[in-house]
């Protein structure tokens, strides 16, 4: 089976095709417009794309690429689109762009194109999903917006971005996962594969329940799925509220068991005794030499 591009072929179609570039070779003013120059673009007339679908960035892989761009400058051009006279937005490379700011460069090479909203949408997403690490629930917003905004079908949205529709599939079902649930995984306190098992519980509530057993317990994928198949009925419970532990003494019998373990020289003494009355005291000791102390204390 052939493989599919890893751009996906939206992307790739529009990148592809020379009416979409309109850059022209920084190095020399008087060199006609090429497909995949190069041009120099003060950072001051790029804004930011609002089809990002990332909504958050690494703090420490941000600032690492900040330290990498101060001391070697931009490898990898970014790639921008026209608004105006002077003005441009990015299509991609908005970690590049914030990372130069923040290490006080002035201007950015860049790749210039042309392109309408619909078409900046799908280059930003399939440009992110592809090369980034978006967490998987700004993966499904965004396939989701694809749909929503470009009018796409799973199946068209499955062709552009070079995926199976089973996958696309897979990932639109996260949005239908409890509040708590989507929360998690954008926290990455729970796997792609955790929130897929949660997917088959009955209900919201049984999701919420195997949620909270997945944090406190650090269940495995394979543990969840053994869960949601069982029902979640023995192994997930309700958690119980706090009780008073079981033929807990009373402060007067507690008193005895200490002063009998001061009397045994600090054996230690576990007093035990029913409601109804009855109970046993129990005496441990570490050694042989403990045992004859103990003895020759009760012979007196």
């Amino acid at each position: 089976m052939a493989k599919k591009n890893a751009l996906g072929k939206g992307l790739s179609a529009l990148l592809e095709n020379a009416n979409t570039d309109i850059t022209s070779k920084y190095t020399s003013d008087e060199n006609p417009k090429t497909v995949s120059s190069v041009s120099l673009i003060p950072i001051k007339q790029i804004e930011t794309n609002p089809f990002q679908p990332r909504t958050t960035f690494n703090e420490e892989a941000l600032e690492e690429l900040t330290n990498s761009i101060a001391t070697l400058g931009i490898i990898q051009p970014i790639t921008v689109r026209k608004l105006g006279y002077d003005q441009y937005q990015i299509i991609s490379g908005e970690r590049r762009f914030r990372a130069s700011q923040r290490a006080g460069l002035t201007e950015l090479p860049a790749y210039i194109r042309v392109a309408n909203d619909q078409s900046m949408l799908e280059m930003a997403i399939v440009e992110n999903v592809q090369r980034d690490d978006l967490d998987a629930m700004e993966v499904a917003l965004s396939y989701q917006r694809l749909i929503d905004e470009c009018r796409l079908t799973q199946e068209k949205l499955a062709e552009r971005i070079g995926k199976g529709r089973a996958t696309v599939a897979n990932y639109l079902r996260l949005l239908k996962l409890p509040e708590e649930v989507q929360a998690a995984i954008i926290t990455r306190r729970i796997s792609m594969g955790h929130a897929r098992a949660l997917l088959g519980a009955s209900d919201k509530n049984q999701q919420l329940i195997i949620l909270d057993r997945i944090l406190t317990d650090e269940l495995s994928v394979r543990q969840v799925e053994q869960l949601v198949r069982d029902g979640a009925t023995a192994a997930v419970v309700e958690p119980k509220k706090n009780k008073k532990p079981a033929n807990a003494l009373p402060t007067e019998y507690l008193k005895i068991q200490e002063d009998l373990s001061t009397r045994l020289k600090g054996l230690k003494v576990d007093l035990k005794r029913t409601d109804k009355g009855s109970g046993k005291i129990e005496i441990a000791f570490k050694s042989d030499i403990e045992l004859m102390k103990f003895i020759e204390i009760i012979n007196g």
